[in-house]
């Protein structure tokens, strides 16, 4: 990755930041939630990046999108479980930087050293991408609200220590808040879902459950910001995750291409396999480019960056598909079987098309811009 981090992109400490961790991943000997235990792996995952003292900048102020989008790259290539505990710490952290009070981040010293696992619970069987049809209710009754109903889909289910969680308070447009979830409290039941690349994902289900009013995030009505202003600024990172799961599918590619042996000459003498290398590598950069270049101008100041996030995470997740894609067919029938690297690469990055809104939505997004200007 050395090339582009020499780019005007990045300061001197977040270039140093990177190769650093970058070095302690490689070294690392990540767990491998295909063992079974797929909640132990993520536990394990998230306590190894605690005690490397890397969590301050997924959940610490000031936060910094190029840092994550680096992260979120680094750790990807190296271990889907490791990217996943660091994107759903931030994903769980994020809404508490933006309008926790200081009692809730509280919390958060704990999610730095990876003590505390966080989530974020928004989806529900009939609330993907439009949460204008969250149903989950909240009722305010005296000093406490009082939550029925479900979500789904939401990840570190059994292992996550506080949720942030989105409930409908009233029918009217702003009747969308978020809440501080602690994973113990009565009426709760939580029920596992098999994703295709194994993590903790589940079914959360609340029966008269009790919160404390203290438990609102921001003010009532504030939860569709919230939520909007957290997913925008993980949008760019998870456009990096796919970039990070890319570069090691055209890594591993080059590497089985120099070494396999067939006509005569090896396969990357082909020049039909050359072909498809050259288009590997010019998809990756470009994807990369444009992630950085979204982190950039987040961090420059321009907060509200949808079209560019968009463009980032749907080019980034599209072309990681096809790049993976590809490099499974060059590493021909080995690289179909369960168990190998190309077969792993190809089932993680399939999700990322959909998370943090669709390839799709972002097409709309993006012309939605578009047609502003």
């Amino acid at each position: 990755m050395e090339a582009l981090l020499k780019l005007p992109f990045f300061t001197d400490d977040q270039r140093a930041f990177a190769r650093e961790l970058n070095v302690n991943a490689r070294q690392h000997d990540w767990p491998d939630p295909e063992g079974g235990d797929d909640a132990q792996a993520l536990l394990s995952a998230l306590k190894t990046l605690g005690k490397a003292g890397v969590l301050e900048h997924a959940v610490g102020e000031p936060w910094s999108m190029r840092t994550n989008v680096l992260a979120r790259e680094v750790l990807a290539y190296h271990s889907g479980i490791a990217d996943l505990a660091w994107a759903m710490q931030a994903l769980g952290g994020v809404p508490l930087l933006i309008a926790g009070s200081d009692d809730q981040k509280a919390i958060l010293s704990n999610a730095v050293t990876g003590e505390y696992c966080l989530g974020f619970a928004i989806t529900e069987p009939d609330a993907g991408s439009d949460l204008s049809r969250l149903a989950l209710r909240a009722e305010l009754v005296g000093d406490s609200y009082i939550l029925n109903g479900e979500k789904h889909l939401v990840s570190n289910v059994g292992v996550a220590d506080y949720f942030v969680l989105f409930a409908r308070i009233s029918d009217d447009r702003r009747g969308i808040s978020a809440f501080l979830l602690d994973t113990k409290l009565h009426g709760l039941s939580f029920e596992q879902q098999r994703p295709i690349s194994p993590h903790p994902l589940g079914r959360i289900t609340f029966n008269d459950v009790k919160l404390p009013a203290s438990a609102l995030i921001g003010a009532e009505g504030d939860g569709m910001k919230i939520a909007l202003a957290t997913l925008g600024r993980m949008r760019t990172t998870v456009a990096a995750a796919a970039n990070g799961f890319a570069r090691r599918a055209v890594d591993e590619a080059l590497r089985h291409a120099k070494s396999r042996r067939m006509f005569g000459k090896t396969l990357g003498e082909q020049p039909i396999a050359q072909g498809i290398l050259a288009e590997m590598q010019a998809r990756l950069d470009a994807s990369r480019l444009l992630t950085y270049r979204a982190a950039y101008e987040f961090d420059s100041g321009q907060e509200r960056i949808p079209m560019q996030a968009g463009v980032a995470k749907w080019q980034s997740t599209e072309n990681a598909q096809w790049i993976i894609d590809k490099a499974l067919q060059l590493a021909g029938g080995m690289g179909a079987l369960h168990g190998s690297i190309f077969e792993r690469l190809y089932r993680e990055i399939r999700p990322l098309r959909i998370y943090e809104g669709a390839s799709e939505v972002q097409q709309i997004v993006i012309a939605t811009e578009m047609l502003k200007e």
